[in-house]
C-alpha cells in the first residue's frame, strides 16, 4: 500500500511538472497567460450565439437562444482543440522521454487535461455573466450537468489518446483531422437536441458519445424545458474501447520514437 501511495505521489507531481512546463511554452509568463485559453471558446461561443439570435431570434423551441448555443459551443471547441493539440505531441516533448517517470501517455493527458480546465473555467464564467443578464439559467441538476462533462471529457480523452500516436505513424491524420472534426458536428449534439429529431435520426445520432452527453448536459442545465434522450453506456463502452486502442497505440510509438 505504501509503494502504491509513493507511486501516486510520484505520479502526481510528474502531472503537475509537465503542466506548467506546457503552460509556461504555450503562454509565457506575461499578460494574463493561461486565461487566455477562455477568452477563444467565450469569443467564438459568443459570436455564435449573437448570429443565432438575430437569425432565428430569442428562443429556439422554447429555449433562450444564447444559453443554448453556449451549452454546445463550449464543449465542441474543447473537443477541437484538444483533437488539434494531440497531434504531433510526441515529436515536441520527445526529449523528456530520457526521464524515467515520464511516458507517453502522460504527455497526452496532460495536454487534454489543460484544454478541459480552461474550457470548463470559461463555461463556468460565462455562464455566471450571462445568468446576471437572465440569458442563462440556474442549472436544474448540477450532478446531471456534471456527469454529462464528465462523460464528453472521457471521450475526448480516449479519442485522442488514438490521434497522439497515429499522428507518429502518418502525417496524412493532420490534414484530414480539421474536416473530420466538422464533419463530426450533425452528430455532436452541438446545435440540436435528440427531441427535435424524427425518430429514426434520433436511433442513429443516440449511438454518438457526444449526442448521449450533450443530452446530459442540457437536461441537467434547463431540466423539464427540455425532453432527454441518452444512455450513459454508450459513451462509457465506446470510449472504455477507444481506451484500450490508444494505450495499445502508444505503446507501439514508444518502442519506434526516436528520442532527440
Amino acid at each position: 500500500m505504501s509503494r502504491l501511495l509513493s507511486g501516486l505521489e510520484i505520479q502526481g507531481k510528474v502531472i503537475k511538472a509537465l503542466m506548467l512546463r506546457e503552460l509556461v511554452t504555450r503562454f509565457g509568463r506575461e499578460n494574463i497567460g493561461f486565461l487566455w485559453m477562455m477568452a477563444e471558446p467565450m469569443l467564438f461561443a459568443g459570436l455564435v450565439g449573437l448570429m443565432w439570435t438575430f437569425i432565428k431570434g430569442p428562443d429556439e423551441h422554447g429555449i433562450g437562444i444564447v444559453a443554448f448555443v453556449v451549452s454546445g459551443y463550449i464543449p465542441l471547441t474543447f473537443l477541437r482543440n484538444t483533437f488539434s493539440r494531440c497531434i504531433n505531441v510526441f515529436i515536441a516533448n520527445g526529449s523528456l522521454m530520457y526521464h524515467r517517470q515520464i511516458k507517453l501517455v502522460d504527455l497526452v493527458f496532460v495536454r487534454i487535461l489543460i484544454e478541459f480546465i480552461g474550457t470548463t473555467m470559461a463555461w463556468l464564467f460565462m455562464g455566471t455573466i450571462l445568468a446576471a443578464f437572465n440569458l442563462f439559467p440556474v442549472p436544474h441538476d448540477i450532478g446531471m450537468a456534471l456527469a454529462g462533462w464528465g462523460l464528453y471529457f472521457l471521450f475526448v480523452l480516449s479519442v485522442g489518446f488514438i490521434i497522439a500516436p497515429l499522428s507518429e505513424m502518418s502525417e496524412i491524420l493532420e490534414k484530414l483531422l480539421p474536416v473530420s472534426v466538422y464533419l463530426a458536428i450533425p452528430f455532436s449534439g452541438t446545435f440540436n437536441l435528440a427531441s427535435w429529431l424524427t425518430p429514426a435520426a434520433r436511433d442513429i445520432a443516440l449511438w454518438s458519445p457526444m449526442v448521449n452527453a450533450m443530452e446530459m448536459i442540457r437536461y441537467g442545465l434547463f431540466g423539464n424545458a427540455v425532453r432527454p434522450y441518452y444512455d450513459p453506456f454508450v459513451p462509457l463502452a465506446i470510449s472504455g474501447v477507444c481506451l484500450i486502442i490508444g494505450l495499445t497505440l502508444c505503446r507501439r510509438v514508444r518502442k519506434t520514437l526516436v528520442v532527440e
